[in-house]
């Protein structure tokens, strides 16, 4: 098979939680282990950062990534779901794994396929694993998909465990209550390794004090640590000002991730530098603040507040559940423009009610859908808006709807692509630097 037979392969072949939800959420790590058996067990043979949440687990992931390859460590990078590319779920030093080793890896493991019918995320974790043993990586950032006692990334035994936050999404699958999911998220906790939580409510944070003090892992949370005092936008960059509420110590930090909720996970990413510092990486101020500058050209990050079109203002916000979407509409709130419209589309497994309950009726609303049977056809999304009040009219899939969303705005309106990671994945961008 060539690059495409192969993806093509793998994509129709496997269930696939991202196409199918719930139906390819395979519920322990039995393939997982399987499946490493037979590769020799590459997870053993380099050192890794695991992390889970409900939002910010990627941009945190590649702003560690950046800080690490800045630092001059050799750093792999596993995240998913991916928006254009296959490959970009598997990165070593910010390149995508190449086509022959995917290739060659499906090759060697379709007996195993075979054998026991794994799902796509779990070939997926054992290709990324097996790369990076292959690549002898000084150090791998590995995201979660989908909760963490059951992830089948759960097999590391990490430098440091990471939890981002805890919101209310894949309920069917996690729990219905803000505990249920952080005991959830917290399985990827290890016994006396250390974990940073980023932000906790009254609910979380006695499920993550209990589990940690049961596996004797110290426990820092990241927003009891580190507070953002201050920001601005500025040349096309955010500065943020951030205080450390034991020492009083400043720092003035520039990211090229311009969303306002990167004032949140930049404190996570600066405890976790703390913790790893104490356990002995070598990682300087320079690389720090150059790893957080860069990090969008580094290691390649889209689709977070994601400028695509100025004149009128397009961005593209892969926000897809409630919280992530209170954290986008702060950031509409704050920005400047006539006029609002929303191009919208959803999976039908999410709250879809609760994230059309929060979204502005003053809005011109564009509904549309990703190309994948999860995704809500747009007729039913614009049924289920018409009860909150939100007008708009439909399309069949996210371009037509830009690009009528396009004819539509002044040169001072903006638009905004929103609600699922897969709808802005599907964005043609070579269509937007065209004139209309």
């Amino acid at each position: 098979m060539n690059y495409f037979e192969t993806i093509d392969f793998l994509f129709t072949k496997l269930p696939m939680f991202s196409r199918q939800g719930a139906a390819a959420y395979k519920k322990d790590l039995t393939n997982t282990i399987a499946l490493l058996n037979t590769l020799d067990n590459p997870q053993n043979n380099f050192k890794c950062i695991h992390i889970a949440g409900t939002n910010g687990k990627g941009s945190v992931s590649h702003l560690l990534a950046s800080i690490f390859q800045q630092a001059g460590y050799k750093t792999g990078l596993y995240t998913s779901p991916h928006l254009k590319d296959f490959r970009e779920r598997i990165k070593v030093n910010g390149e995508m794994v190449s086509e022959a080793f995917v290739i060659d890896f499906t090759k060697k493991i379709k007996d195993q396929i075979e054998k026991i019918e794994p799902s796509f995320f779990e070939i997926t974790v054992a290709m990324a694993f097996r790369y990076f043993a292959v690549q002898k990586v000084d150090i791998a950032i590995v995201e979660t998909g989908l909760g963490g006692r059951l992830d089948s990334t759960n097999i590391i035994l990490p430098e440091l465990s990471i939890i981002t936050n805890i919101g209310l999404d894949h309920v069917s699958i996690l729990g219905n209550t803000l505990e249920q999911i952080a005991q959830e998220k917290a399985g990827i906790i290890k016994n006396n390794t250390p974990v940073v939580i980023g932000e906790v409510t009254k609910e979380t944070e006695p499920a993550f004090t209990k589990i940690a003090e049961e596996k004797n892992a110290p426990l820092s949370i990241a927003s009891h640590k580190w507070q953002s005092v201050n920001w601005e936008w500025k040349q096309n960059e955010l500065m943020i000002e951030v205080a450390h509420l034991t020492n009083n110590e400043h720092k003035i930090v520039h990211l090229d991730l311009t969303g306002i909720y990167q004032t949140k996970n930049i404190l996570t990413v600066l405890e976790s530098i703390t913790q790893l510092r104490h356990k002995g990486w070598k990682i300087s101020d320079e690389a720090l603040h150059n790893g957080i500058n860069h990090c969008k050209k580094i290691t390649g990050l889209h689709g977070r507040w994601e400028t695509l079109h100025h004149s009128p203002l397009i961005v593209a916000d892969v926000a897809h559940n409630e919280d992530g979407m209170r954290q986008l509409l702060e950031q509409i709130e704050i920005t400047e423009y006539k006029s609002l419209h929303i191009v919208l589309g959803m999976v039908k497994d999410k709250d879809i009610d609760a994230v059309l309950r929060l979204l502005p009726q003053s809005a011109h609303y564009y509904f549309t859908k990703a190309a994948i049977p999860r995704a809500m056809h747009e007729n039913e999304l614009e049924s289920k808006a018409e009860s909150f009040n939100l007008k708009g009219k439909t399309f069949e899939n996210v371009n037509l709807a830009i690009n009528v969303a396009r004819s539509n705005a002044s040169s001072d309106d903006l638009i905004v692509i929103c609600g699922s990671i897969f709808l802005v994945g599907e964005i043609d961008e070579a269509l937007l630097a065209k004139k209309i």
